[in-house]
């Protein structure tokens, strides 16, 4: 008997084990499908987890016992991949059901997951693997929706396993709902038309400011209008509605344009709050720190853009910008500035919202309560704007107030000022009737003078023709007498009886000695080298000839011995003039103090010179009158 109840014990240990074990094996709660339930989201113990940070587990490996229990519940209501670029694995159960009517479909709420591969079970116990995700284009999908979805089999009743492996960029919400397909068309049909009125929405407002700005040229509408259409971007390429509808085919960009959009919101909401708030002339220290955080803000975009994109998923930065604002109008208010009222309650919504969404993002339970909370940082969105249009609508109000204000003051000063023009007028009149009559009695006494006046302007009239007169013979004398200086000096020059000094007196410029080559080239008249013609036309370039018949044009320099010469022309005269007039005895290292040339430039071209005179030795001695300008021709 006592062995009977010791082996009775035993069976029953063994049975309660063998319990335990299988309750353990059988721990995941399924999600059964039903008729009845239009949605279930999985959640807590319906969803398990296993992380592999390695990225190596192959599905075989993950579906064999050995992985078996190694997959975690999930701690939260909302499981995440919050490593970046790390490979989780998600596993839930659904128990089928072949009698239900309606068709059901998985969905992924989260529309940023780069990369999920699905593993579905199939009938006969194998998998069939299914990819999708956002790195891979739009039209890919088997249903054009922004989300996620992937069709299920119900045509059998057994409780089956699958597998999601996930990888991401940025923390991903592994979200997964078991939806009725007619719930899945009511709710998005639904969904879009509200994104349509809230998208709506911001263009309106945008197209209205847009407007406003055109007709005020106030920036403060620019940098509105510019922070609506970036917070519209962000909530679009968030939504998934901008990677459907605006870039289809580029799933490398959609990886990054929220933060292009996340950044110009920021900037722009500072600049905005700047110009509506006239923060630099209320507040100039919060008017620094507003530009510093520009500044920084777009400093880190570049860096996380050029060399580290995993930074864009810290979108709680932008809480910093957020709260610069929102303090601002808190401060500038307090200053007594009325506007700000609407500024401070519309960004307060907004920085509610933001609050709501970086507390779920924390895993605040509590707070995560339904479509609401998941879109409460759209619905904030949508209340500053309208509450940010009600300030700039109150600062117009209040400057056309001021503005009405200022007019009636300045209606009345008119009126004041009028007044005192009458009296003024009066004074003046009254003033100019009495300055007349002195005038009057004053004018008679001008005419007296004037009539003696005219008679010594009378008298200097003849005085002034007989002093023209003189002046004309006395031109006429200075003409020839530097008519015959200008003779005689150059003759001094011709026969080389000039110093130097007085030399330089008589060609000080390139334009004086392109002059007295040209009349001397040309003293017996023009004839052409090439074809012999004696008619011709002024050249290209100052004093040099050019022939009418075959073109030719000959420079001033040509044919003389200046041709070529690197140094200024009138430098060369006063070299000729000094070698000829020492006949040739005068040093290089002379002419170069002289002339301010190099030695060597002036020993070269010196010895040019004197070769000339040597070839022309007999020549030069029988010459009287032309002295050193026998050098000067070929």
């Amino acid at each position: 008997m006592l062995k009977n109840l010791t082996i009775s014990k035993s069976a029953a240990f063994v049975f309660l084990f063998g319990l335990l074990i299988s309750l353990r094996a059988f721990s995941q709660a399924p999600v059964e499908v039903n008729d009845n339930v239009s949605q279930q989201i999985f959640s807590f113990n319906q969803i398990e987890v296993l992380k592999d940070p390695g990225g190596k587990l192959s599905f075989d490996q993950i579906s064999s016992k050995a992985y078996h229990n190694q997959f975690k519940p999930s701690k939260t209501s909302t499981p995440q991949a919050t490593s970046f670029n790390t490979t989780y694995w998600f596993r839930i159960r659904i128990k089928h059901n072949s009698k239900a009517e309606k068709y059901f479909l998985l969905e992924f709420f989260d529309q940023t997951i780069d990369h999920i591969t699905a593993y579905i079970p199939q009938d006969n116990g194998t998998y069939k693997t299914k990819i999708f995700g956002d790195r891979y284009k739009f039209s890919q999908r088997v249903l054009r929706h922004k989300n996620f979805e992937l069709l299920i089999d119900n045509k059998n009743d057994l409780v089956q396993t699958y597998y999601f492996k996930i990888r991401s960029s940025q923390v991903a919400d592994a979200i997964i709902v078991l939806r009725s397909a007619e719930w899945f068309i009511a709710y998005a049909l639904n969904e879009y038309f509200f994104f349509g009125i809230f998208y709506g929405m911001i263009l309106v407002f945008s197209f209205y400011n847009l407007i406003m700005f055109i007709a005020i040229r106030q920036k403060q509408y620019l940098y509105y209008v510019l922070y609506n259409l970036s917070v519209g971007l962000f909530e679009m390429s968030n939504d998934g509605i901008a990677y459907q509808y605006l870039w289809p085919n580029a799933p490398g960009w959609n990886q990054i344009a929220y933060a292009f959009a996340l950044c110009a919101a920021s900037i722009f909401a500072l600049l905005f709050t700047r110009a509506l708030l006239y923060v630099k002339a209320k507040a100039p220290r919060l008017n620094q720190v507003i530009l510093w955080i520009i500044g920084l803000r777009i400093a880190f975009f570049v860096y996380s853009l050029l060399f580290n994109q995993n930074l864009f998923s810290y979108k709680f930065i932008e809480f910093i910008p957020l709260s610069a604002a929102f303090f601002t109008g808190i401060y500038i208010y307090s200053k007594g500035y009325l506007p700000a009222r609407f500024f401070v309650l519309g960004y307060g919504f907004l920085f509610l919202g933001f609050t709501m969404k970086l507390l779920i993002m924390l895993h605040f339970d509590w707070i995560n309560f339904g479509v609401i909370s998941y879109y409460s940082l759209s619905f904030c969105f949508v209340l500053e704007m309208v509450f940010l249009s009600f300030a700039i609508g109150d600062k117009v109000s209040i400057l056309k107030k001021k503005k009405d204000k200022a007019q009636r003051q300045i209606i009345k000063q008119m009126a004041v000022n009028a007044k005192l023009k009458d009296n003024l007028n009066q004074e003046l009149e009254h003033q100019v009737e009495t300055r007349t009559k002195e005038v009057f009695h004053k004018s008679l006494i001008i005419e007296a003078k004037n009539s003696e006046l005219q008679q010594a302007n009378d008298l200097l009239l003849q005085q002034a023709e007989e002093i023209t007169r003189m002046n004309i013979l006395l031109e006429q004398d200075n003409q020839e007498l530097q008519t015959n200086v200008e003779k005689v000096t150059r003759d001094r020059v011709m026969s080389a009886d000039v110093d130097f000094e007085e030399f330089s007196r008589i060609y000080p410029d390139k334009e004086s000695c392109n002059l007295f080559l040209a009349e001397l080239k040309w003293k017996n008249g023009y004839i052409c080298r090439k074809c012999k013609n004696t008619h011709f036309y002024a050249g290209h370039i100052p004093y040099s000839r050019r022939c009418s018949k075959c073109g030719y044009e000959e420079s001033v320099t040509t044919y003389t011995i200046f041709h070529n010469t690197r140094i200024p022309i009138n430098k060369a005269f006063y070299m000729v003039f000094l070698i000829f007039s020492s006949k040739g005895k005068i040093s290089s290292h002379k002419l170069s103090e002289l002339l301010n040339i190099r030695q060597s430039t002036c020993w070269t071209y010196g010895t040019r010179i004197k070769t000339v005179m040597e070839e022309r030795k007999s020549k030069l001695k029988k010459t009287n009158k032309n002295g050193w300008s026998e050098l000067v021709l070929d």
